[in-house]
């Protein structure tokens, strides 16, 4: 582990200690939000980010030197092992290096070579290579006997034994490696008779495309890539210019002018075209799709973070409205826990139109069941069912929102909301969604497959192990920042919680279900499998609202809570005048608690949360209103300006709904008027804007804007 700390604090240009202490929390079993929240003297106050690239780094090392055990066991399985060799494995930390070092070693299938040694014909190769001998046509006319046909016969097996010799010479793959990292070209073709099928109509501008593949951005080559995989287009890699690789390796390999150079020429060409440049394109094409699935990857987990921690409404009762036309508007009344009060579907848009019965039936609902606020999910119907519920007067202020649908069917069909509404269908189990994405967006998300939500970019086509790992570490660095009220928390939402899972956020359920709430965080060690590392772990990230101890619904661990009641004694007062009173708390000298295993980020972090116990870290919800004469593409018109809603950020630019069915695009160029390099350092998730028409096109349905001035 310390070779991996020097390594990885060198990547990362972190302190040593400081990537050991964090790689030892990590191995103990700890989490990375409890690490970052809860153990910032070991750290040095790393941040999610920080330990998480530790952690990934050294997952990477770990496998590398799996690997290293196996590549030394089959080259000592084949007796072949040196001491030398042994000791350049063992100190090579570079996967592309110590393929290359196994390359000459490595069991493969039945080669050119190979076929050629058979024949006695390795000797002949090694006089070639050499390139001393002057009479050539003497020495090979030895080598024409067995099944080695004629002279020309006994050349070529000789060519093809150099050729794979060179093929697997490090110097020669780093010639070939070094110029296509300098030089590579991607180009893709549409494959011939493909180019007027449909599917093919959304790839035209690739049918005949090149670029530098160092300056191909990462939606571009998952674009391409997509095309491939689907049959349209034929893509290439390949440096500009293809005669340096082979007039490089011949600087290396060619030492003489004569019949026997004559031959190692004709095997280096053939080397490049047969075998090294299609190792080296498979090997760049393989790591141009990693580092386009990174940054796709990081780019969906940052929306997903911006949408996971959108500003929540918080505990009101709540009407949920699933809009529709034939088929109705699903409603549904939430109390402020979000749990089904009541569910009716009314119609008061074309083709039945029952607007007073509908208006009628909503305002009494409102009245029965003291909404506060009504959500109305942002698909079909909804700008006409928003102005139809704004139309109603109610005898009693009511906020009206418009919420995001995205994931609602998903999640209406799912397992999930069967095992939670078994006895109602997938409509009203849109709408009761949708209601609740208003309470707590959340707690409901959580429920959702993050992969459906809809705010990625090419999200089908990027490593899915990678994807599901990134946004498992999304969620749960989101649910542990904002803290989960254990008393109300769904299993799903436990589920994300530090040191919990699936079994023990059941238990969790379970014990609540059969003994009432909690009324203290020791309470939880009476859960089944709740053991001390569980609880240690999970305790400073659940809240007990209305718990004896006040500092049971704060962020202050349990561990701490002896500095709190020491702080409470020194001032002769209780916690809870200790939370209550500020003048008491700027009376606390921090420095006087300090420990040697609590020091100043502890002791910050916990005056911060007597402060405001429970606080939630989310903004406050605002309200938002579409152009009121602004329903289908076709009332659009170039050069007005409309106020939006960012839907989704991609690395070309940002999506916004203006209040159509179709979201507008913001390419990256009209982001600002400065260089914008990365979207989400101007835009995020939910964000009000006001933009302005570029291009309308009502064919192809496709709407440009801008937010520059």
């Amino acid at each position: 582990m310390e070779c991996f700390s020097i390594m990885i604090a060198k990547s990362l240009k972190l302190p040593v200690h400081q990537v050991e202490n964090t790689l030892k929390l990590l191995q103990g079993g700890a989490s990375i939000p409890f690490i970052s929240r809860y153990r910032k003297e070991s750290t040095g106050g790393l941040n999610e980010v920080q330990i998480g690239e530790i952690q990934t780094l050294q997952e990477k090392l770990s496998e590398l030197a799996k690997r290293k055990v196996t590549i030394i066991t089959a080259i000592e399985g084949a007796g072949k092992l040196t001491p030398e060799l042994r000791t350049r494995i063992n100190s090579c930390w570079d996967a592309t290096v110590l393929e290359d070092i196994y390359l000459p070693y490595k069991p493969k299938r039945k080669t050119r070579a190979d076929i050629a040694r058979q024949k006695g014909l390795e000797p002949l190769a090694m006089l070639l290579l050499q390139q001393r001998e002057n009479h050539l046509e003497n020495k090979v006319r030895s080598f024409i006997k067995g099944d080695v046909k004629d002279e020309k016969d006994a050349l070529k097996g000789a060519r093809d034994i150099i050729a794979e010799q060179i093929n697997e010479n490090e110097q020669a793959r780093n010639i070939v490696r070094n110029l296509f990292a300098q030089q590579a070209i991607i180009s893709s073709n549409v494959i011939k008779g493909k180019e007027s099928e449909d599917i093919a109509l959304k790839y035209r501008d690739y049918f005949n495309s090149s670029e530098p593949l160092k300056r191909c951005s990462s939606h571009r080559l998952l674009a391409l890539r997509r095309g491939e995989t689907e049959g349209i287009l034929k893509i290439s890699i390949a440096p500009s210019d293809e005669s340096k690789c082979t007039e490089n390796i011949e600087r290396c390999f060619i030492h003489n002018n004569n019949a026997c150079s004559k031959q190692v020429k004709e095997a280096i060409t053939d080397a490049y075209k047969r075998l090294l440049k299609p190792a080296i394109e498979t090997e760049f094409a393989a790591s141009s799709k990693e580092h386009a699935d990174e940054e796709a990857i990081r780019v969906f987990a940052e929306n997903l973070r911006q949408l996971l921690l959108a500003p929540p409404l918080g505990q009101k009762r709540v009407i949920g409205i699933d809009p529709g036309y034939r088929t109705g508007c699903k409603i549904v009344c939430l109390d402020a826990q979000g749990t089904l009060l009541y569910n009716d579907t009314i119609y008061p848009h074309p083709p039945k139109s029952e607007k007073e019965k509908a208006g009628n039936k909503l305002k009494t609902l409102v009245q029965q069941y003291k909404i506060e606020a009504i959500a109305i999910g942002n698909g079909t119907a909804s700008r006409e069912t928003e102005q139809f519920v704004k139309s109603l007067q109610f005898t009693h202020n009511v906020q009206i929102y418009v919420v995001s649908e995205d994931g609602a069917s998903i999640y209406s069909a799912s397992k999930t909301a069967r095992e939670e509404f078994p006895n109602y269908d997938v409509t009203v189990r849109g709408a009761i969604s949708i209601g609740r994405r208003l309470i707590d967006p959340l707690a409901e998300l959580v429920k959702i497959d993050a992969k459906s939500i809809g705010v990625g970019q090419y999200q089908h086509d990027v490593d899915q192990p990678k994807l599901k790992e990134a946004l498992n570490h999304t969620v749960e660095n989101c649910v542990n920042l904002v803290g989960v009220n254990v008393n109300t928390a769904s299993r799903h939402l436990l589920t994300y919680v530090s040191g919990l899972g699936p079994v023990l956020a059941q238990n969790i359920v379970d014990y609540r279900t059969s003994n009432g709430p909690f009324h203290s965080r020791k309470e939880l060690l009476k859960v089944p499998r709740m053991g001390a590392k569980a609880f240690e772990q999970c305790a400073g990230f659940l809240r007990i609202p209305q718990a004896d101890n006040p500092l049971d619904n704060s962020a202050v661990h349990p561990e701490s809570y002896p500095i709190v009641e020491k702080m409470a004694k020194d001032l002769n007062c209780s916690v809870s005048d200790l939370i209550a009173n500020k003048s008491l708390r700027e009376c606390i000298q921090i420095k006087n608690y300090v420990t040697e295993t609590v020091g100043i980020p502890t002791l910050t972090d916990i005056i911060k949360e007597l402060e405001k116990p429970g606080r939630d870290p989310r903004k406050e919800l605002e309200m938002f209103h579409f152009d009121p004469d602004v329903h289908s593409i076709a009332d659009l018109k170039v050069g007005m300006e409309l106020p939006g809603i960012v839907t989704n950020i991609t690395n070309f630019g940002c999506f916004v709904d203006i209040g159509i069915k179709i979201n507008g695009l913001v390419h990256i160029s009209q982001l600002s008027d400065h260089f914008v390099n990365d979207p989400t350092t101007i835009v995020s998730i939910h964000q009000h804007v006001c933009v302005r028409v570029l291009s309308v096109d009502t064919e192809r349905k496709r709407i440009q804007l801008s937010l520059k001035n």
